[in-house]
């Protein structure tokens, strides 16, 4: 069954926008809301997740174990998303 669009919630319209952008374009979204807020002077807390997947790629990058990409490596990477 479907919905009819004017019994949509600007968040469902908004989730149905996102699920069409490619990952690249979800990405470039994300800059622009977290830019959004650093122009506003709105400061908002990392996910607790976030301090712990830092706190790994340290520690690999300590070991010595990290690999490295190139600015062009990362781009070619990031436009196979």
């Amino acid at each position: 069954m479907k919905i009819p669009r004017e019994h949509y919630s600007p968040s469902m319209l908004a989730m149905e926008q996102i699920s069409r952008m490619s990952s690249s374009e979800r990405m470039e979204t994300m800059e622009l809301l977290g830019q959004s807020f650093a122009n506003e002077g709105i400061d908002y807390p990392s996910p607790d997740w976030h301090g712990k997947v830092l706190a790994e790629r340290s520690e690999i990058i300590d070991s010595g174990k990290a690999t490295w990409l190139s600015v062009d490596e990362l781009q070619v990477r990031l436009r196979l998303l």
